[in-house]
């Protein structure tokens, strides 16, 4: 019975996330009516998703720290409340300062409550098809650029951005604060009565630095980090390449449709092959899959190559990252998973940040990206070496947290 209600948590979590982080991530969208209508430059306006996705990963740990002491459900909630707020101050914002604090500030920390405490909640819940489960929980993010951005398109078209950012506020908070009441802790979490009804003491916690010391956590954090430095650039850049190599600005950002779109598959896809042949495994083989592929954007030029291309790195990437989760908790008890989950979270959102501004410098450097493919599938080949590192789950390691 507490299993089944486990994949009750994993619809939750996917509703949750595709509105969170559409709703977050569907600025893009707002960008050039938001610079006609107030004179902002665009890089102004850009700056509050910079601010955001560093906010999002300090805010990411700490949301995932306190999950491990009060649990996911007022963590989302809060969370639901402080996105709905950030979102509405933005719409209403005179000023860009002012824009930036609301959407970079309060949006981004909201942003980083999901992740962390929603994965730590449903790995508790499962011990078999733990990976599906995970990966099923990340389609919401996957979905969310195939669902809300356009539905975002179309209430700027009809009521203007600030009516539909504040629309986008109201809807998500109203939908996620009732979803998020079906969130509960694991099991494992709530001191069951033991065996012969006795009630187990409370496993003593950790410290947070204790934690962040093991070999596990920096492998894991490492790899996080080397995997989001990888891809970020290529992502961020791909549409200003296909459009050097003759695309049109409409055919080229549809590429990132087709990623969007593979990139579910391949959630499903790696979830299921992590729960038969190990999590580990197809981590290392995802990673170095998306390696190969971004060396190979050196080698094309055309639309259809483009194409092509992008299903493959968006079946690797997409992948690949919900099972980073699944791994932490084959080496960390239950009880510090939102800790663990926040700190690797943290270190992505850094690893994040470098890609797109080394792209940039790259091209303005030598005038062309021929150097940011070679130099990011480096760095993809780094993270998959690192991966190799990994002991083999079930097997204690010195230093090693133990499941209480």
């Amino acid at each position: 019975m507490e299993n089944r209600y486990g994949w009750v948590i994993v619809g939750a979590g996917a509703l949750i996330t595709c509105l969170a982080m559409g709703a977050m991530f569907a600025l893009p969208v707002y960008l050039q009516p938001m610079a006609d209508e107030t004179g902002w430059t665009r890089a102004g306006i850009s700056g509050a998703m910079t601010i955001g996705f560093i906010v999002m990963g300090v805010a990411g740990f700490l949301w995932g720290t306190l999950t491990d002491r009060i649990g996911a459900r007022p963590v989302v909630l809060i969370a639901a409340v402080t996105l709905g707020l950030g979102l509405f101050i933005a719409s209403r914002a005179n000023d860009l300062l002012v824009f930036q604090i609301a959407y970079g500030g309060l949006v981004g920390a909201s942003g980083g409550a999901f992740f962390a405490p929603l994965m730590a909640t449903v790995i508790g819940w499962f011990d078999k098809h733990r990976s599906l489960a995970v990966s099923l929980v990340s389609l919401g993010g996957g979905v969310a650029p195939m669902v809300i951005t356009p539905l975002a398109t179309v209430l700027i078209e009809q009521m203007g951005w600030r009516n539909a950012m504040m629309t986008t506020a109201l809807v998500a908070t109203v939908l996620i604060l009732p979803t998020a009441m079906l969130i509960r802790r694991p099991p494992a979490v709530m001191n069951a009565p033991a065996e012969g009804g006795e009630t187990p003491m409370p496993a003593a916690r950790p410290s947070i630095a204790s934690v962040f010391r093991k070999p596990q956590f920096i492998v894991l954090a490492g790899v996080f980090f080397l995997c989001c430095a990888a891809h970020s650039g290529p992502i961020f850049h791909t549409v200003s390449y296909a459009m050097l190599c003759g695309a049109s600005a409409l055919a080229a950002a549809s590429i990132y449709s087709v990623e969007g779109v593979a990139g579910l598959f391949g959630r499903l896809i790696f979830g299921v092959l992590a729960d038969r042949l190990g999590v580990k495994r197809v981590i290392v083989g995802g990673l170095v899959l998306q390696a190969v592929g971004i060396y190979t954007y050196i080698y094309i030029g055309e639309l259809t190559q483009f194409y092509m291309l992008a299903m493959v790195l968006g079946l690797a990437y997409g992948g690949v990252m919900p099972l980073y989760a699944v791994l932490a908790r084959d080496y960390f008890p239950a009880h510090v998973m939102g800790t663990v989950l926040g700190g690797i979270t943290m270190t992505s959102s850094i690893g994040m940040a470098f890609g797109p501004v080394g792209g940039g410098w790259l091209f303005d450097t030598y005038g062309d990206y021929h150097w940011l493919y070679v130099s990011s599938a480096a760095i993809g080949l780094a993270a998959a070496l690192v991966a190799l590192t990994f002991p083999r789950p079930g097997v204690p390691q010195q230093g090693q947290l133990q499941p209480a």
